[in-house]
């Protein structure tokens, strides 16, 4: 038996449930914080792919169509439509490893706080990471329908771009976790958000092909992570698969985040910890 404080009373069997992951624990604590904010956040996440697709696809794409007789064989809002997915996922996954991870460094101090507790180190940052995962997912999920209601979905395989626009914010958010947590103030965001986050975002084949590039910028292209997100997340949704380049794009985006997550375990040590 347990008291109301959980202090087990002596002499009496308590039946346990499975443990639940010391991980998702600091997970939920991100999850009941996005209670206050979840409907706008949800709002803003339908708004975003209707008024980028409306825009630029349906409004700028009719100039492209009827000047270029379309992109790569399809209608520019078809082009278009898995870039973004992927450079929404880029941006997320940036936004989320920057601010929120200084505020519970410095500012809210929740890290320290979770470290109070049982958890370690590794499950308050993978909890955190995980918070980050379950948002891109949310996220993705509305894109992906919204790009079917504008008829940019190909083939069946779609269903796949949201795990890959997953990994893609995760390459990104690592990374910069690990990053921000050796920072003592915010002011190198916004160097991280004009100097990387913004040229990505217009170099990396989202609003044409990288093959319209100077050949210098091809290459240089090739080695970012949003272009292997952008090409994977353009041929699930298509359906125009090239199962070896496909699988090489995952696993580039796979080893950036896990690269990330072990930069972040131990720039989190140094400045939490040691």
């Amino acid at each position: 038996m347990t008291t109301a404080f959980g202090v087990e009373t002596p002499g009496m069997h308590v039946a346990r449930g499975p443990q639940e992951p010391p991980s998702l624990r600091a997970l939920r604590y991100w999850a009941y914080q996005y209670k206050r904010t979840w409907r706008g956040s949800i709002t803003t996440s339908f708004l975003y792919p209707v008024l980028y697709l409306a825009a630029l696809g349906v409004g700028l794409g009719s100039l492209v169509d009827n000047h270029a007789h379309h992109v790569d064989q399809v209608r520019y809002i078809v082009f278009l439509a898995p870039g973004l997915l992927a450079s929404t996922a880029m941006q997320i996954g940036g936004n989320d490893a920057t601010y929120p991870v200084m505020a519970a460094i410095k500012w809210m101090r929740t890290y320290y706080a979770q470290l109070a507790s049982p958890l370690r180190l590794l499950d308050v940052l993978l909890g955190h990471m995980g918070w980050i995962a379950v948002r891109l997912l949310t996220v993705t999920v509305i894109y992906v329908a919204v790009m079917a209601a504008f008829g940019t979905v190909l083939s069946p395989w779609a269903i796949l771009a949201i795990p890959a626009a997953v990994l893609t914010g995760l390459a990104f958010a690592t990374p910069i976790a690990a990053y921000a947590a050796t920072q003592e103030t915010d002011t190198a965001f916004s160097t991280i958000y004009r100097m990387v986050l913004i040229p990505l975002f217009l170099f990396s084949g989202t609003f044409f092909p990288v093959s319209q590039l100077p050949q210098w910028l091809q290459y240089l292209a090739y080695a970012t992570p949003l272009y292997h997100g952008v090409t994977l997340c353009r041929d699930l949704a298509l359906g125009q698969l090239h199962p070896v380049l496909d699988v090489l794009h995952a696993l580039y985006l796979a080893a950036l985040a896990v690269l990330g997550l072990w930069a972040a375990q131990r720039t989190y040590r140094t400045r939490l910890v040691v």
